[in-house]
């Protein structure tokens, strides 16, 4: 049996609708495991669910991470169905500008919304699921390369970044004599909707066009070629697979080489 095989094991993952969290749910299907997904989105998740059932067992929860109640009942259906969660891909998030000089009267609520659902919503359904992950069980905490760096206008989405791998380095020591590895993974600039976005905010305040932003993103990476989620997932595999059986704490770049550390 291949060691990324995940026949008979679950993974949770929170954000798979799209994106990233898409191509993970992708890739664990593919290698056989039972997917547990989550997003905020009941129509595109449920089409993610149709799509992916001919080949690994799929149950859909459509839910709000940043709410305990919500949280607390999945919890509860998991318990009651007996399933063990192998894996918990806390991959869900948003991502926007924050700009320091922002004074509209919503910047505040805003800036804080966006740790609210970056980092809260992890240590609330990581507590939640902890009773449901076995020894030998792992956690998968999605963060950034800005979570290892910082840029202007994006304080807040930063400052979660660098938290999620706080977060993860902390709750190894704390569940590592569980037998439970917890890491994060850092993705570089990543052709998805969201990063796309962002792109664009920041090729509007430098006054740039599009395609000018790009080509000065590329030039910062050693391999100059935009990510695709589907690059992304293989480290979650791997992570999640006894491969990385001696792997805790880490924060894993995967950005072409425009981090390096």
């Amino acid at each position: 049996m291949s060691a990324l095989d995940f026949s008979g094991r679950t993974v949770v993952v929170t954000g798979a609708a799209s994106g990233i969290g898409l191509a993970i749910a992708e890739a664990f299907a593919k290698h056989g495991a039972g997917l547990e997904l989550i997003d905020r989105n009941p129509e595109a998740l449920a089409a993610v669910a149709q799509r992916l059932e001919t080949s690994a067992d799929i149950t859909a929860h459509t839910l709000d991470l940043t709410s305990t109640e919500q949280i607390d009942a999945l919890a509860n259906s998991l318990q009651q169905r007996r399933i063990n969660v192998h894996a918990l891909i806390n991959n869900a998030g948003i991502e926007y500008p924050t700009p320091l000089s922002d004074t509209a009267t919503d910047a505040a609520p805003r800036w804080s919304r966006l740790l609210h659902n970056n980092v809260d919503s992890m240590y609330l359904l990581t507590r939640a699921l902890l009773p449901l992950i076995p020894k030998s069980g792992c956690i998968i905490n999605q963060s950034s390369i800005w979570g290892l760096s910082g840029v202007a206008d994006f304080s807040a989405y930063v400052a979660s970044k660098h938290a999620i791998i706080g977060l993860t380095r902390s709750l190894a020591w704390e569940l590592g004599k569980q037998g439970i590895r917890v890491n994060a993974v850092c993705p570089g600039w990543v052709a998805t909707e969201a990063a796309m976005r962002s792109m664009r905010a920041m090729a509007e305040t430098a006054g740039k066009p599009e395609a000018q932003m790009i080509a000065e993103i590329l030039a910062q990476q050693a391999i100059p070629e935009l990510l695709g989620p589907a690059d992304i997932a293989g480290t979650f595999l791997f992570l999640a697979s006894p491969y990385a059986l001696a792997i805790t704490g880490q924060a894993i770049v995967v950005s072409n080489g425009e981090v390096m550390h």
